[in-house]
């Protein structure tokens, strides 16, 4: 009980405080002396009355019942000091110590005996004082205990405290002197001793406290350095549960961590079974952590793709307990590349498709006239009438297809001036509202801020990107639905325009292809329109990207250099 008390006390002292004592504490050392007291009587009383074996009957307690009914007064008036006074805790300790020493001084005084019983309560009160005082109270409390036994000793030896010391002033001089001296000298080794192990105990808890603070700092930058990195970290047991999750993990997968904790690794990356064995192989042998690629399919329905690594995750002996699965998002630079390759592959096209579309066009537009022509000298109610009308009209389309692809392939010069973005968007939503292309379950709504957006920009062109982008979502939502368009500034030199519609959506192989010419359409157009509308983004520095689900719709971001205000 004391041990525990002692390592209680001495770490509260550590902490802080008020002197390094804690009120609770205190509350226990008062408690303590009641139990001490309490089982001094008790077993006097088993003592002078002959219960105990071997004893003797006597008549009187020898001052226990006055010792217990004057620490119960103290105790009480400890309780009511710590209660509602402000004195310092560890002079209120210090001064409990201080008539403790005082009561067990009485005690030895009361049975007048040299080798009286009660001796030991002064090895017990040094004791306590070094758990709750400290090395230097355990030695002010050795000599104070020793001083008081040798003052109370030489007093009755010489008669000045009364009659009391009969057996006492029986014995010789040199016994008195000879076990007086051993008392003395145990209370100042006990004293020592204490104070000793008092000064270990709290450098010992110095260097446990340090440790601690080394080992939650060291814990605090770990945590601080994971999740400050912009890569993913996931870590899994061995059964590839997963156990942590960093933040740049949950942007880029848009789980939290909360979700995954204790899901399969596999909702994000597939399959890792081949993978991690061939990855544990490759560090077992030195080697690097070979580097694979999966798709991820976030909550929103989003595919993006990730680049990641396998490594184990060992233990402090060595053994390996999990796994460390670290990624990046390789969507934007996938797109890039994409986008890379399909200017390469254009640019070569464009040249020579541009020549034979503008050689094509001469011919065409020979046809059409001799078909004109034909079609005039024949009566109004002739079949041939009819064929010719779908010649000319398929011409008029074919004719449409090549003015887009030369568009694409060879487009204006723009003219770039100050424009409020906002304009070019009411206007087209205003051309829309009178299109047959708009059916009665179509919706259009506009969320436009109220100052205005300048930017230098070809109106034009603009004009253009936004036409394209409304028709297609029309086409896409042949049922019906709502189209959404939204312009916000998002920094000082940018603006966003979001395309949000609730149609027929694209998959994944769709959404990648989306941008190129002659691309299998989800609106059944040759996809020249969006091609051009990609350029005219590029060519005034701006981006677009898409998000869209089968069945769920579509989300076109466009993002345009605007001039600061």
């Amino acid at each position: 009980m004391l041990g525990l008390c002692a390592m209680r006390a001495r770490e509260e002292r550590a902490a802080g405080g008020e002197t390094g004592l804690q009120r609770v504490w205190v509350w226990r050392l008062i408690a303590g002396r009641l139990l001490v007291a309490g089982l001094l009587f008790g077993v006097s009383v088993l003592w002078t009355s002959g219960l105990a074996p071997g004893a003797k009957a006597t008549r009187r307690l020898d001052g226990a019942l006055p010792f217990a009914f004057v620490v119960l007064g103290l105790s009480a008036v400890y309780a009511l000091a710590l209660r509602f006074t402000r004195i310092p805790l560890r002079a209120q300790a210090a001064a409990q110590f201080a008539l403790d020493a005082l009561l067990v001084t009485w005690l030895v005084w009361v049975t007048g005996n040299l080798y009286s019983p009660y001796t030991a309560l002064y090895i017990l009160v040094i004791s306590a004082a070094s758990i709750f005082l400290g090395a230097r109270g355990a030695l002010v409390t050795a000599v104070g205990c020793a001083c008081c036994y040798t003052a109370t000793m030489l007093g009755l030896t010489a008669g000045w405290l009364g009659g009391v010391g009969r057996g006492l002033t029986a014995a010789s001089l040199a016994e008195v002197a000879q076990a007086t001296g051993l008392n003395v000298v145990a209370f100042l080794v006990v004293g020592l001793l204490a104070a000793r192990l008092a000064v270990r105990q709290t450098l010992s808890e110095v260097q446990m406290r340090e440790a601690t603070h080394a080992l939650v700092s060291l814990r605090a930058l770990h945590e601080r350095i994971v999740e400050s990195i912009r890569s993913g970290v996931i870590t899994t047991d061995l059964e590839r549960r997963v156990y942590t999750v960093n933040r740049a993990a949950e942007e880029m997968t848009g789980y939290a961590a909360a979700d995954l904790r204790g899901q399969d690794v596999s909702i994000l990356f597939g399959d890792l079974a081949g993978r991690i064995e061939e990855s544990l192989c490759a560090a077992a042998e030195g080697h690097a952590s070979p580097r694979y690629e999966a798709e991820c399919l976030t909550p929103e329905g989003f595919l993006i793709k990730l680049g990641y690594n396998i490594s184990p995750l060992s233990s402090e002996k060595g053994e390996t307990t999990g796994l460390v699965i670290t990624f990046q998002d390789l969507t934007d630079i996938r797109a890039m590349e994409e986008t890379s390759r399909r200017q390469e592959r254009l640019s070569a096209v464009g040249r020579v498709a541009a020549g034979i579309a503008h050689e094509i066009r001469n011919p065409l537009a020979a046809m059409r006239g001799s078909i004109q022509v034909l079609r005039s000298e024949l009566p109004a109610d002739a079949p041939e009438r009819e064929l010719m009308d779908i010649v000319l009209s398929e011409s008029d389309r074919l004719n449409r297809i090549i003015t887009d692809f030369l568009t694409y392939a060879r487009p204006r010069k723009f003219s770039l001036a100050e424009t409020d973005l906002r304009e070019p968007l009411r206007e087209t939503f205003a051309l829309l509202r009178h299109s047959p292309e708009l059916l009665d379950g179509h919706r259009l709504e506009e969320d436009l801020p109220e100052e205005p957006l300048p930017a230098l920009a070809d109106a034009e062109g603009v004009r253009q990107v936004f036409w394209n982008l409304t028709r297609n979502a029309l086409k896409a939502m042949p049922d019906g639905g709502t189209l959404r368009a939204e312009m916000r500034r998002t920094a000082p030199g940018s603006v966003r325009i979001t395309f949000t519609d609730t149609g027929r959506g694209m998959t994944p192989a769709q959404v990648e292809r989306l941008f190129e010419p002659f691309s299998s359409s989800t609106t059944g157009g040759t996809g020249l329109g969006l091609s051009i509308v990609y350029q005219i983004i590029r060519d005034h520095g701006g981006t677009i990207n898409v998000r869209s689900r089968e069945g769920h719709g579509t989300t076109i971001t466009i993002e345009l250099p605007a001039k600061q205000s």
